[in-house]
């Protein structure tokens, strides 16, 4: 037997006790949006780190501390640095959960808790795949640094400064962080990149307090119709964004990006019975896949303003709120994407305030990265399956941190359900995915044991 198949042997043996210690790590909550066990979890996966013969510590931020650690045994062998995030969502609405979120329960060969999926069950996925190596071959067959963030849920606001400040503890070769979902199929996926993100509340302030509608209704401007004819000049119906100077710096997709998303599968007609739709979003001619990779959004999360309760109430609001996201593509920045709504929105409602909720860069990694190969060929072995390269996410995480600040490729290898619902009610992961993602750490250790050839 080689190496990989002993490991993953002794993994396949354990699978009852991998699952059971996944459950009690899922007891622990760790949510950073309210600061409830955040610092107790962090000292848990130290002291689990502190156990592999790990150098383990939680490093203090101005926010929540991060988990780093490192074995690097061979200095002549790559360093691969594993991201995750031990923080997870608040679980509400509590009564939409067929079980308590924080008590474990398997049903159907999945467990359901909250950060089954994103993104316990996937991260302790890699620690079992180092803790695996390190018991069935005694050591690890290249470098392994963990980083694992307690403010990824709400939005990594200390992740470049941590970054920046310890470069020289990150010094790995690339980065592979397993969060996300699998391809709808089932199929594993390498990820190359995602799309940035900037928020930002758009307000409306037109009196000092609401009024009648019928005594002040001509005569005193109403803050919900301001909001929505600015609203109305940021997009039009056809699906263009119509922000001056928005997509000017938009670097396009490269050859071997648009041809991997082109070769991706999609079932647009299952998709629209699943998602309750129509249609898709304009415009209409727009490739699926390229919509979610290629393009940037403009979402308006919420409205909010005037009297929305039961029945009628006939009233003039005087303030109104629009919430609102852009999703960002390479060569866009969230500085220069708030720039140019500021600038729009002076031109076209000049008495609308502009706050800037945070953000965070888009990233990229090419699909001809020399790593590319070896992590295609970890999946196939640990599966028995070859991956999708899926050049972009829809979504954004913080891997800038990685390809722009300390120059890495960055790859994400999910472990997880298309259907984990996370950031929902009845997060799960199902248990045969969790064993198969333990596989899938160990054979990447084991494919990443040399430095590749560059093309």
């Amino acid at each position: 037997m080689s190496d990989l198949d002993t490991v993953l042997s002794h993994i396949d043996a354990r699978r009852d006790a991998h699952l059971a210690r996944l459950m009690d790590y899922l007891r622990h909550p760790s949510i950073s949006a309210h600061d409830i066990g955040i610092r107790d979890v962090a000292d848990m996966l130290v002291g689990m780190l502190d156990q592999l013969g790990m150098q383990a510590e939680a490093i203090a931020t101005t926010g929540h501390p991060m988990v780093l650690a490192r074995r690097c045994p061979h200095p002549d062998r790559p360093t691969v640095l594993f991201y995750g995030h031990y923080d997870v969502q608040p679980p509400e609405p509590l009564d939409a959960w067929d079980s308590p979120p924080f008590e474990p329960t398997i049903r159907n060969g999945r467990i359901y808790a909250r950060g089954a999926g994103d993104n316990k069950g996937q991260h302790f996925a890699q620690i079992l795949a180092v803790e695996s190596w390190l018991a069935a071959q005694g050591e690890l067959p290249c470098n392994v640094i963990l980083l694992l963030e307690g403010e990824e849920e709400i939005g990594s606001p200390h992740i470049a400064e941590f970054v920046r400040d310890h470069a020289a503890r990150l010094d790995a070769d690339l980065v592979i962080t397993a969060d996300g979902p699998l391809h709808p199929s089932g199929a594993p996926i390498v990820l190359f990149g995602v799309r940035g993100m900037v928020g930002f509340d758009l307000v409306a302030q037109t009196g000092r307090s609401d009024a009648h509608s019928g005594n002040h209704g001509g005569t005193m401007p109403n803050a919900l119709w301001t909001l929505v004819h600015l609203l109305g000049t940021m997009k039009s119906p056809d699906g263009t964004i119509t922000i001056d100077g928005l997509l000017d710096p938009i670097l396009p997709p490269g050859a071997a990006e648009l041809a991997a998303a082109r070769a991706l599968p999609v079932d647009v007609p299952g998709y629209l019975t699943e998602m309750g739709l129509a249609h898709l979003d304009a415009p209409v001619d727009r490739a699926f896949h390229d919509r979610l990779m290629f393009h940037p959004t403009l979402t308006i999360n919420g409205l909010q303003g005037g009297y929305d309760g039961p029945g009628s109430k006939t009233v003039l609001p005087c303030r109104a709120v629009a919430k609102c996201d852009i999703r960002l593509v390479p060569g866009m920045t969230p500085d220069q994407a708030l720039d140019c709504v500021r600038a729009h929105v002076a031109r076209h409602a000049p008495g609308v305030e502009v706050i800037a909720r945070g953000g965070m860069l888009p990233s990229r990694t090419p699909i001809a990265s020399p790593y590319t190969a070896p992590i295609v060929d970890a999946i196939r072995a640990a599966r028995d399956q070859d991956p999708y390269l899926t050049p972009c996410a829809g979504g954004s995480l913080p891997n800038y941190v990685f390809t722009d600040i300390l120059g890495l490729p960055a790859f994400s290898v999910p472990y997880a359900n298309a259907d984990e619902a996370n950031h929902a009610p009845n997060e799960n992961l199902e248990v045969d995915l969790f064993h198969a993602g333990i596989r899938t750490g160990a054979a990447l250790l084991d494919r990443l044991r040399a430095f590749p050839e560059a093309d």
